[in-house]
């Protein structure tokens, strides 16, 4: 019986455990408490994926109200696949958590600080379960909410600034969703996605539908850091503690990729597509996003800000996916956010372990730490390697699919600019091994050790993770391909 009940445990169990975490004392028991849930979590989601894995869909009706008059949670291939990876990437951080925190967060914040990030992992979960529209604004904002928190408990009186900035425009973005909701319920009476896509179909021409349309996909493109609505992003990465700079950068645009493509083409429909700009639209932002993005990573002076530009040219290739609109494309977009995933939350890990040893993750204070620092400099090295895309890594075998979608549709420019982006982050990730393994070590920096084996652990499991899924495609390919043709994207540019 209690499996009906488990993609509901999915959500309520950390939203129960959040308030606990709060009221335990500050030390580690509350770090013990939600390594647990997180660790619960995965199990869900892992038994979740197999159930859906085959095309089967589960539909879970809350209060005894059937959809779509009460509020579904319908969850398929796809937000299957994106749970496990928010949860995946939670249970790693947390034993990395540990030290980290201890580090930069204050001791008698520690039980707050681990009860706000089991709400948003609430939020970003609870994304992914339901298929209700309205339900799902409701979960984007506690993970906002959640992470405007995060981000301004980082040790610098700059991540409170970062955090206001974040919150300016995630209020923008929200603001923009909720009316672009709020018009297509005008127009349907409904908020189940299922049910909008089948009233939807017979008014896609109406000029309200489209309005809807437009302020929806602005709301999204605000939380997703879309080129040119990026901007809150780099400080928020940068100034956040390390442990929320490594949850976020794998997690929360990644989710936010999906409610794109749920949106997009879930509920308006490739006919929706068809009829507007909106492809044309992805494929001009993406093209921009990974051009500009990977140019203002190879100028920066700080990894973490680094980093957070790199994030924004690769969320720029999930648009560039979209855009496409085929299988192929939204295939490729779909790898790539769990092979992301992985990359960057490996490539945070590696700099947030610079941080715990130096302090900080400007570039002058990390001459010659590859020496000193091996196991930390060669996670960097290797992760590095993925996100440019060599064979062999996970991040390959996104751009194979990203450059095949692109000649699919004979778009050479397209699969031009995919290759221009991985040069030029060969350029930027080139700067970083540079600095800490060609430059010489300075005199403050010889007596730095290597990161805690805490750290360092579940580095390495996302390090590894990045070559197996570069060799191994079986779950990434098969999933990310079911869940394209779900979607409804098949007989799109075909």
């Amino acid at each position: 019986m209690i499996e009906q009940h488990l993609s509901l445990l999915l959500v309520v169990v950390p939203l129960l455990a959040a308030p606990v975490t709060a009221i335990l004392p500050s030390g580690r028991l509350p770090w013990l408490l939600t390594l647990i849930v997180t660790w619960l979590c995965l199990v869900i989601a892992c038994w979740q994926l197999s159930v859906v894995i085959d095309g089967s869909v589960i539909s879970y009706e809350l209060g005894g109200w059937s959809p779509p008059w009460g509020i579904e949670y319908r969850i398929d291939a796809m937000n299957a696949f994106v749970a496990l990876i928010v949860s995946a990437i939670a249970a790693i951080t947390l034993p990395y958590a540990l030290l980290s925190v201890e580090k930069e967060i204050p001791l008698h914040q520690t039980s707050l600080f681990y009860s706000i990030f089991l709400l948003c992992l609430v939020g970003l979960l609870g994304i992914t379960q339901t298929g209700d529209v309205f339900n799902l604004f409701v979960f984007l904002e506690i993970s906002s909410l959640s992470s405007y928190v995060l981000i301004a408990m980082g040790e610098q009186r700059r991540a409170l600034t970062s955090a206001f900035q974040y919150l300016i425009m995630g209020t923008i973005g929200a603001t923009f969703l909720l009316i672009g909701i709020g018009l297509v319920y005008a127009e349907t009476g409904t908020l189940n996605m299922v049910d909008l896509n089948q009233r939807l179909h017979p008014i896609l021409d109406h000029r309200t539908v489209h309005t809807g349309f437009a302020f929806i996909v602005v709301g999204i493109a605000l939380k997703l850091a879309l080129f040119p609505l990026h901007l809150w992003l780099p400080n928020a990465y940068k100034y956040s503690p390390s442990v929320i700079s490594v949850f976020l950068a794998a997690t929360a645009t990644k989710v936010a990729v999906y409610i794109m493509l749920r949106m997009v083409f879930g509920v308006f429909s490739n006919d929706f597509v068809r009829i507007t700009p909106t492809d044309h639209m992805f494929l001009l932002l993406g093209v921009f996003g990974v051009i500009l993005a990977s140019v203002a990573a190879i100028y920066q002076t700080d990894v973490k800000r680094l980093l957070a530009y790199s994030s924004i040219a690769q969320v720029s290739y999930m648009v560039l996916g979209m855009g496409l609109a085929s299988v192929l494309g939204i295939t490729a977009t779909l790898v790539h956010v769990f092979n992301h995933a992985l990359m960057k939350g490996a490539l945070f890990m590696a700099c947030g372990a610079l941080v715990y040893r130096v302090g900080s993750s400007r570039f002058e204070k990390l001459n010659g730490l590859g020496r000193q620092m091996p196991w930390t400099f060669t996670a960097i090295f290797i992760a590095g390697l993925s996100l440019i895309g060599i064979p062999g890594t996970a991040g390959f075998i996104s751009k194979w699919y990203f450059v095949r979608a692109a000649l699919e549709q004979q778009s050479w420019f397209i699969a031009l600019v995919i290759l221009l982006g991985s040069l030029l982050a060969v350029v930027y990730m080139w700067k970083i091994v540079e600095v800490m393994f060609l430059r010489p070590v300075s005199d403050t920096a010889l007596s730095v050790k290597e990161a805690p084996i805490l750290l360092l652990i579940p580095m390495w499991v996302l390090v590894i993770a990045n070559i197996y899924f570069g060799i191994n495609t079986e779950l990434t390919v098969n999933v990310a391909d079911s869940a394209a043709r779900l979607l409804g994207v098949a007989a799109y540019h075909e």
